[in-house]
């Protein structure tokens, strides 16, 4: 990377957290390239020159967001979704250690961009990051354990919002419990060893 990258990349990640700040504080639609300027140190013509407007911004932070969550993961993610059709249906299963180690540290990591990305969700066009998944992991999961079409959203929701609810408990806890702890919740939870009596 020579001098001129390296500046534009360094400027760039300062917009990013400029960005991401402010969303901690207000939504999108009410923040300003001034503002923006302001907390990033930088003046309106550097902002131009890199974006068009805030919206231009909003999808650099979103992917670099992504980008920082993805970093956590050692796997093949062009090929995972490749997998799916040739291994055993015990190796689709990702409620396992390899994938909710570097998913949970990522969030103890970065729980300020993590708590950005829920409560600006739609702005940041979450969605269709979720859906994404959906077409390219999470169906053809299912598909392989013959869940019918009509019933996979509803059954992916219900894992997901579960595991959501307890990490947005850990995080109300500034993720005080342990890595391990979680994973043996979330795993117990979702394979059925913890059951709840009334």
């Amino acid at each position: 990377m020579n001098k001129n990258e390296s500046k534009y990349f360094n400027t760039a990640i300062r917009m990013d957290e400029a960005l991401i700040t402010l969303l901690e504080k207000k939504d999108f639609e009410y923040i300003t390239v001034k503002e923006i300027c302001d907390t990033a140190g930088v003046n309106r013509s550097t902002f131009y020159l890199h974006y068009e407007n805030t919206s231009d911004l909003l999808k650099e932070t979103t992917r670099y967001i992504i980008d920082k969550h993805l970093a956590y993961y050692e796997i093949d993610k062009e090929r995972i979704s490749l997998q799916f059709e040739s291994c055993r249906r015990e190796d689709l299963l990702f409620i396992t250690d390899e994938y909710l180690t570097p998913y949970l540290t990522f969030i103890k990591d970065n729980q300020r961009l993590f708590k950005v990305s829920i409560k600006q969700f739609n702005s940041m066009h979450m969605d269709e990051v979720y859906n994404k998944m959906f077409e390219h992991i999470f169906s053809p999961i299912l598909v392989r354990y013959c869940v019918p079409e009509a019933e996979r959203e509803y059954v992916i929701k219900f894992y997901l919002t579960g595991v959501f609810a307890i990490i947005m408990e850990w995080l109300s806890k500034n993720c005080h419990d342990e890595i391990e702890t979680l994973i043996k919740i979330i795993t117990d939870c979702i394979m059925g060893e913890r059951p709840i009596s009334v």
